[in-house]
């Protein structure tokens, strides 16, 4: 008999706690998924960078240095996984069951297709196209199957195992759907090395069905993260920076939109081609003025936590790049279409933002793992 979890009004500040401490013991008996934020956030600072309006020199060699560090993050992190599905695997299928560490199923298959997306924007200078062509297609083809499994496993869990409270919505239930969404921005890039036809069609359409099943999931769960905020008020201070996770299926549809559209000429008749176009900027602009809304809000709630003293860190502090860098590429995307600087100011003004944000996170986080809270028995 599977036993039903449930998700009680105390339990988010509890579990989300744990997550803190996922790394709390020495060994590998705490990991989890959740890790793998660390990589996403890394990889989206070098990504972001690498078509950022504002260029100078010396930043295309930093941007692939970052890549880099994602990348080995990224081996790291899934020879840990590895590891320790063999030495705890009654651990490790525990976290499908958790009412929070299940929704960080999503961590992986993003970080997977992020590496590889700048592994062919930034790694090509360093290992070749073919070669990074062939290491983006395999961590693409992983991913995004990944990432459909946890766009269909974990709601349906929600659905069947879980007992949800009316105050338990909070920004990791984005998780799982949104993989599906940077699959389609990230695929949108190796369409034009398919051959032409069938193959560059299929490619085409079905990232743009990746982006709606994302997109409407993530609009639905948005409204009821919103839902909960007005009806139960600001999270407990260690869910604070999931609010921000909010700004990842705005930012990344608005840049999955934009890459489509510069993909469609190549795989899509003629007219289809210019509609997609059409749709990427007014879709684009609609959705970025929600995000800079949404940025807005998350904002004032990370100074009110802040300010009061309990904002501590923990690793649900990794909320704080990915998402924002998703708002800074929708930004350039933007920029490259319309041509208007507003886009432009706010993409380089942000990416000064992610890169502040990103440094003090991964200091915080190899400090916490090498002498700190992270390895502290929980």
């Amino acid at each position: 008999m599977t036993a039903i979890a449930t998700f009680r009004p105390a339990a988010p500040r509890r579990l989300l706690g744990e997550l803190g401490q996922s790394a709390a013991s020495p060994s590998l008996r705490h990991f989890g998924p959740n890790w793998f934020a660390a990589v996403m956030g890394t990889g989206i600072v070098a990504n972001a960078a690498a078509t950022l309006p504002l260029q100078f020199p010396g930043l295309r060699g930093a941007a692939t240095a970052v890549w880099a560090v994602a990348a080995l993050s990224l081996v790291a992190l899934s020879t840990a996984w590895v590891a320790h599905l063999v030495r705890y695997p009654e651990q490790a299928r525990s976290h499908k069951d958790h009412p929070v560490m299940s929704h960080f199923y999503g961590a992986p298959p993003m970080a997977l297709v992020t590496v590889g997306g700048g592994t062919l924007v930034l790694g090509r200078q360093v290992i070749g196209l073919d070669a990074a062509l062939t290491v983006d297609w395999v961590l693409w083809s992983l991913g995004t199957a990944l990432g459909l499994l946890t766009a269909v496993a974990i709601p349906y869990r929600m659905f069947i195992h879980h007992h949800i409270e009316p105050d338990a919505a909070f920004g990791g239930w984005l998780m799982p759907v949104v993989p599906p969404m940077v699959s389609a921005a990230m695929g949108a890039l190796l369409v034009p090395y398919l051959p032409e036809g069938q193959l560059r069609l299929t490619m085409t359409l079905l990232c743009l069905a990746m982006f709606g099943l994302s997109l409407i999931a993530a609009l639905v769960t948005t409204t009821m993260i919103w839902s909960r905020l007005v009806h139960h008020g600001i999270p407990q201070s260690g869910m604070v920076p999931t609010v921000w996770l909010v700004l990842g299926p705005l930012g990344q549809s608005v840049t999955a939109a934009g890459l489509l559209a510069d993909a469609g000429p190549s795989a899509l008749p003629d007219l289809y081609a210019k509609g997609l176009a059409v749709f990427s900027v007014v879709f684009g602009v609609l959705t970025w003025g929600f995000a800079m809304l949404w940025l807005a809000l998350a904002t004032a709630v990370t100074v009110k936590t802040a300010r009061a003293g309990e904002l501590r860190f923990n690793l649900t502090w990794w909320g704080f790049t990915f998402p924002l860098g998703t708002c800074i590429t929708g930004s350039t995307v933007l920029y490259g279409h319309t041509g208007a600087d507003i886009f432009a100011v706010a993409a380089v003004a942000l990416y000064v933002g992610l890169v502040g944000a990103w440094a003090v996170v991964a200091a915080k986080t190899i400090r916490g793992a090498v002498t700190g809270p992270l390895l502290r028995p929980a």
